[in-house]
């Protein structure tokens, strides 16, 4: 096609359809490497002390493979000492009917609001279909009351994958069968 011959109609349509093209692509990339951002809360009474809580996540939780052994087979220490910042800990669990494992380290502690975090680092089940996966166990006391809050962040790595409600729905129920046994000291 000859410039001479193209109309600025033309011109202009063929400026508009490569500038969409282009931003499409752009868009696209851009997802791609954002990716899914997703974040999941529950906050769950917790009538055993959370005080208790706290203590047995940040200090003792190999203990959670006594204390709820249907769901939690283990927590091996790698690197560092419990309740430390920077500390490894590899957890062996059952989710979905699956054996799977875990690797995590402790990115923050924050003792007057009783709060710990983890980010997943290794896994065959959360790093497969999540770019990253942060943990943030946190306890407060609301009107006597003692609230166990849970906050899954993630990444998808895409469309595809599952917001982890069912990982959500796992922390409850470990919550609960905690307080039980607690309780029933």
């Amino acid at each position: 096609m000859h410039l001479s011959k193209i109309s600025l109609e033309q011109i202009y349509s063929l400026l508009i359809t490569q500038i969409s093209n282009i931003y499409f692509i752009c868009k696209k990339e851009k997802k791609k490497k954002m990716g899914l951002p997703g974040k999941l809360i529950a906050a769950i009474e917790f009538k055993a002390g959370g005080d208790v809580f706290h203590e047995l996540i940040r200090h003792k939780p190999d203990q959670l493979s006594t204390i709820h052994p249907g769901k939690v087979q283990g927590c091996d220490l790698h690197e560092g000492e419990f309740g430390h910042v920077g500390t490894v800990l590899s957890f062996k669990y059952t989710h979905g009917g699956k054996d799977r494992s875990s690797k995590q380290v402790i990115t923050a502690i924050d003792e007057e609001q009783k709060l710990i975090q983890f980010k997943s680092i290794e896994g065959d089940c959360l790093l497969e279909e999540y770019k990253d996966f942060l943990i943030t166990i946190h306890v407060e006391t609301k009107n006597d009351i003692d609230l166990v809050t849970w906050t899954l962040e993630y990444e998808l790595l895409n469309e595809d994958v599952e917001h982890p409600l069912s990982l959500l729905s796992f922390f409850i129920d470990m919550t609960k069968v905690i307080e039980t046994h607690h309780i029933g000291k």
